[in-house]
């Protein structure tokens, strides 16, 4: 029988993984009631250069969405079950909203903060031999710093990076009220996106502006709770 791997990060934060895309990645497969195992990643190994990337019968398949795309295609998975078009419209439009605004907000928030990178991104390092440690870490930050400035991002104040944020939650907060997921009582293909970045920007991890407003959004945390139960129950209350 052929078992999907999943490359990615690892537990990490308490969350899933430390990338919100693998996350991502890992609740389409659930979803997708394919039969999958998780694979510790290697940068080179990955096509994209970036993680996650699946292996499936001998190809090796990078980015969260073409695998979204590969499930569709190659397993007939239906994510969008019912959806008008109008709805899969909006709920793409939430799922670029998260992914190309507010993930750059997380990793600001996780990368540039002195305090925050020690407490998390830093373990990341671990593995590095310890005479090279100082140099990889440098050499990285400086990498995600140019990343971020490259997006536009990186080129706010951090009380002006946490004001788009906090506009970002809103937005999904408020779309979320009254209901379970993102377009109704089911999950859908975004709502494995929306999740993971709602995760992650929520996680007690990490202290910054984002995540203490995002503490006081009812419909946000009762979002996140009620993924986390569903999806990794073993992992449920250590992320709150």
């Amino acid at each position: 029988d052929t078992m999907i791997t999943l490359f990615g990060s690892g537990r990490n934060f308490g969350l899933p993984d430390g990338s919100p895309f693998v996350t991502k990645a890992e609740v389409l497969l659930k979803m997708s009631g394919v039969p999958y195992r998780l694979g510790k990643m290697s940068f080179s190994k990955a096509p994209k250069g970036k993680i996650p990337y699946i292996e499936d019968d001998g190809i090796v398949l990078g980015d969260s969405t073409l695998i979204r795309f590969h499930l569709e295609e190659k397993y007939g998975v239906v994510f969008d079950e019912g959806l008008s078009e109008s709805d899969k419209a909006v709920s793409w439009a939430f799922e670029k909203m998260v992914e190309e605004h507010l993930y750059f907000a997380i990793v600001h928030a996780r990368w540039i903060d002195d305090v925050e990178f020690d407490k998390g991104p830093r373990r990341f390092f671990d593995a590095v031999p310890a005479v090279a440690r100082p140099f990889a870490v440098s050499m990285v930050r400086r990498m995600v710093r140019r990343q971020l400035h490259g997006h536009g991002m990186g080129r706010h104040s951090r009380d002006e990076i946490a004001r788009l944020a906090i506009r970002d939650l809103d937005a999904v907060a408020a779309f979320l009220d009254g209901k379970s997921w993102l377009m109704g009582e089911q999950p859908c293909a975004a709502d494995a996106s929306v999740w993971a970045m709602v995760a992650g920007a929520l996680t007690a991890h990490f202290d910054n502006p984002m995540r203490r407003h995002g503490e006081g959004l009812p419909a946000l945390v009762a979002y996140r709770d009620r993924g986390m139960a569903l999806w990794f129950p073993n992992l449920a209350g250590t992320s709150g």
